[in-house]
């Protein structure tokens, strides 16, 4: 069932990510002033992620759009989004990119870079020829990052646990696949042990209690999902039962939630928080099968949950409201995949 449903969506992501590329406005510049003649427009500071309302949503819609020219769209779309990929990714544009990166260390730390190695990662192992030169233009993004984790992790004492951009295990969970997909196992490593010192003893995790009005992803099933990244199958089991105990299917952090203003860039993060739990309660559920768990109350529960999560994300996706439509997209193909694997 979530094959046909990735079949029958990419078109209609497609066209989500055309649109998105094509808006250069609103957009929220998270740029610091230095001073009053410091006001650079978007596209001075960021030629290649300058649209999609923002600077994370431009990378990860980036990051869709390889993603479904490798899955497979029809000759008109695949020549409008090689077209529109190959104008911003550019040796020149994303050099320009990579210094302002170089100059704000802190800026789009974790969530920015981690979906800017995904994409990077997406685009080094294509078959596709066009694509793996977009990754190829890439290669000194990913230098620039990987210093830029390494000295993060090294000096941070404690991990961001809340529900938005800044949580730190979606961010290092993304950075570590990524890494190693792009070869760079030492970089891998960094996060892997940075996840082992701040995750690896946690227990009972509050589920009750980590649902706010603006998550769009779920602190505890984010964490779940790093350790499962780094951790072999049968410890993460193990690891899994201790920090969830008494899993089952009325757990609130497994429930569908819903928006009452879809107007509002905060409120509508909820229902990114559909499709986040989704794609990482997938991701559990596989390493669990993987060390041979499948018929464990806890793998039933998690596939129990899939159907109302991934159902209440979907109908959220294909919205004329940009609050919504600026990133969604990215999150539902992420969960359709994860829960496709499982198929």
């Amino acid at each position: 069932m979530t094959a046909g449903r990735r079949h029958a969506q990419a078109p209609v992501y497609a066209d989500v990510v055309l649109d998105n590329l094509r808006r250069p406005y609103p957009f929220a510049s998270h740029h610091v002033e230095t001073s009053p003649e410091d006001r650079p427009a978007p596209r001075e500071l960021h030629p290649s992620f300058h649209t999609s309302f923002d600077w994370h949503s431009c990378v990860h819609m980036h990051w869709l759009g390889v993603s479904l020219l490798e899955y497979g769209i029809d000759g008109g779309r695949d020549a409008a989004l090689r077209a529109a990929l190959g104008a911003t990714l550019t040796p020149e544009n994303l050099a320009v990119e990579e210094a302002y990166l170089r100059a704000h260390p802190g800026w789009e730390r974790p969530y920015g870079w981690a979906w800017l190695m995904r994409l990077a990662a997406a685009s080094a192992v294509s078959a596709d020829s066009q694509i793996r030169a977009w990754g190829k233009a890439l290669d000194p993004v990913v230098d620039t990052v990987t210093e830029l984790v390494t000295a993060w992790t090294a000096k941070a004492q404690y991990p961001v646990r809340h529900g938005i951009h800044t949580n730190t295990a979606f961010g290092i969970g993304m950075l570590y696949s990524s890494f190693r997909e792009l070869g760079r196992t030492e970089a891998a490593e960094t996060c892997a042990a940075a996840a082992r010192r701040w995750f690896a003893a946690d227990t009972g995790w509050a589920a009750e209690w980590e649902l706010s009005g603006q998550d769009f992803l779920s602190a505890g099933l984010s964490e779940a999902d790093l350790m499962a990244r780094v951790m072999e199958p049968e410890a993460f089991t193990h690891w899994f039962s201790a920090f969830l105990p008494g899993l089952a299917p009325s757990s609130p952090i497994l429930q569908p939630v819903s928006v009452t203003d879809e107007t509002d860039g905060y409120m509508v993060h909820l229902h990114g928080l559909n499709l986040s739990r989704a794609g990482q309660a997938a991701r559990v559920l596989q390493a669990l099968e993987a060390a041979g768990a499948a018929g464990t109350a806890d793998a039933a529960t998690l596939r129990s949950a899939l159907p109302p999560l991934l159902g209440a994300g979907l109908d959220a996706v294909v919205t004329t409201e940009f609050m919504s439509s600026h990133w969604l997209a990215s999150f539902a193909w992420d969960a359709l995949t994860s829960t496709a694997a499982l198929e």
